[in-house]
């Protein structure tokens, strides 16, 4: 690598910072007004065939909120909000409107533990009541938190929309672990965890789906703190070294996140007939219109009271999209937004601003950005699939991740971790896997990659385009598991680390 594509790759981590708070954290903080309510704030969101062995029929769907969680963040740690409504998003024909949705509803219960203190019952401050916790419900926890699952078919707010129910007794209210208190507190929490991995049925789905909810160890890997000061961090060497990828630290490494998960047939999530396999999806979070603050709250009264329409307040589909390609200005209006909109968004991806700002700088020692416009490359990465490989029979461009189906997964460990600009096609920018350096990927994409893989554009086209472009935080399938929900135990808050 010379000195020049070096201090490219510099430039290209600080203008990305200095587009949105917390850019390239995937979507943690990604928008001015999700940043005050974080536990609608999703962080990630991957859609992949199935690697778990003998689970290839299925397609698994990870949605991640509430950011950057210190495990020892109590004493009330990191509930979802019940006021809140959580879902993903399933488009089959490629119209840009969802024909299935599953929707999340969270309900937490205090169980108002309380102990004898001098001959009076005093209620605890704590989470837990004194006594160790293994089992879903137990005795030990003070707080319950359960939650509700409808499949909607059609239109998210009118269409018909049934309860997912446990294979198991038939029950349509589901327990949440709680969080990674600490050892003494949950001795064993993977397999705590493990209890609430439920086998659940999808009315309309011929197969038994799975689902999980609860905390996890943050998949994301990102050089977030030197980033944002002022990249400071040593630059790479002058030739490109094969551990410029692992130079730096993941600053996430020590953060727990929220997951939704789901492991539904592919054959449920794709059009009636499977006539195409390629589906898309994002994940949107959405609040009540108005809140009215309550000034003596209480045991029975709330500290407010939520009421109107759902309004939608975050949307992630493609990662980094928010971050570092749409303006500062348009931020909170692409989160309130929906994929049948995003023509507005479409100077954006055509015309992108990072690339242009780097050839400003640079493009006289031969740092160009990409030449080709409209940057039919990214559109297809981001706004219609790519053709061939995961862009539906009709498409509506629009942002989502698209998947094939039809695509076998790849097992663990024979994962590559640049996915399809490293030649596997299972991976990124199909569908993502939790194992995807999306981070690199992205780097490289917009400088042009695709454009040397004749995608979209013509080598000549992207000066740039063969830079190995790096944050230095290594990912790849190694930092997960080989089963469903695929994503590590979560830190515990102790004993320390």
């Amino acid at each position: 690598m010379t000195r020049v594509t070096a201090r490219a790759l510099l430039l290209a981590q600080l203008l990305a910072a200095a587009c949105a708070p917390a850019a390239i954290a995937s979507s943690h903080r990604e928008a001015p007004f999700i940043t005050r309510h974080p536990k609608t704030d999703a962080t990630d969101f991957y859609m992949f065939r199935s690697y778990e062995p003998g689970r290839a029929d299925y397609v698994t769907l990870i949605a991640n909120y509430v950011p950057l969680q210190d495990a020892y963040g109590g004493p009330n740690f990191f509930q979802l909000d019940p006021d809140a409504l959580y879902e993903i998003h399933i488009d089959n024909n490629g119209d840009a409107r969802e024909d299935l949705t599953f929707q999340f509803r969270f309900a937490n219960t205090n169980k108002d533990a309380q102990f004898t203190v001098g001959g009076k019952k005093v209620s605890i401050p704590l989470v837990v009541n004194g006594g160790a916790v293994a089992d879903v419900n137990a005795a030990g926890a003070n707080v319950r938190e359960t939650y509700t699952v409808s499949v909607v078919r059609g239109d998210r707010r009118s269409g018909t929309r049934s309860p997912v129910t446990n294979a198991s007794g038939g029950s349509a209210t589901f327990d949440k672990p709680l969080d990674n208190i600490g050892n003494k507190t949950i001795p064993n929490y993977a397999a705590y965890a493990a209890k609430h991995i439920y086998d659940v049925n999808i009315p309309g789905c011929g197969k038994t789906a799975r689902m999980f909810v609860g905390q996890r160890k943050d998949p994301f890997a990102v050089n977030l703190g030197e980033t944002f000061d002022l990249i400071n961090i040593k630059a790479p060497a002058v030739e490109f070294a094969a551990n410029a990828e692992r130079a730096a630290r993941d600053d996430l490494d020590d953060k727990n996140v929220t997951t939704i998960a789901l492991e539904v047939a592919a054959s449920c999530l794709t059009a009636a007939g499977g006539s195409d396999p390629v589906i898309g999806g994002w994940t949107t979070a959405s609040l009540r219109q108005g809140r009215l603050l309550n000034p003596t709250p209480s045991a029975t009264a709330s500290a407010s009271k939520e009421g109107g329409a759902w309004t939608q307040v975050s949307r992630l589909g493609m990662p980094l999209v928010n971050e570092v390609v749409i303006g500062l200005k348009d931020k909170d209006r692409f989160n309130h937004s929906k994929p049948s909109g995003d023509a507005q968004f479409a100077d954006y991806v055509t015309n992108p601003t990072l690339p242009a700002l780097i050839e400003v700088l640079y493009g006289s020692a031969g740092a160009k950005a990409p030449t080709n416009f409209p940057r039919n490359d990214l559109v297809a990465a981001f706004l219609t699939g790519v053709k061939g490989l995961n862009q539906p029979a009709t498409v509506t461009p629009s942002e989502m991740l698209r998947l094939n189906t039809s695509i076998a997964p790849v097992a663990m460990g024979a994962q590559k971790r640049l996915g399809v600009i490293d030649g596997d096609n299972a991976g990124f920018p199909n569908g993502r896997r939790p194992g995807d350096d999306v981070v690199d990927i992205a780097l490289r994409v917009v400088m042009g990659k695709l454009c040397t893989l004749n995608l979209g554009c013509a080598p000549s086209d992207a000066p740039a385009g063969a830079i190995r472009f790096t944050d230095g935080a290594y990912l790849d399938d190694s930092a997960f598991t080989a089963a469903f929900p695929y994503l590590k135990t979560p830190l515990a808050g102790s004993p320390q680390r």
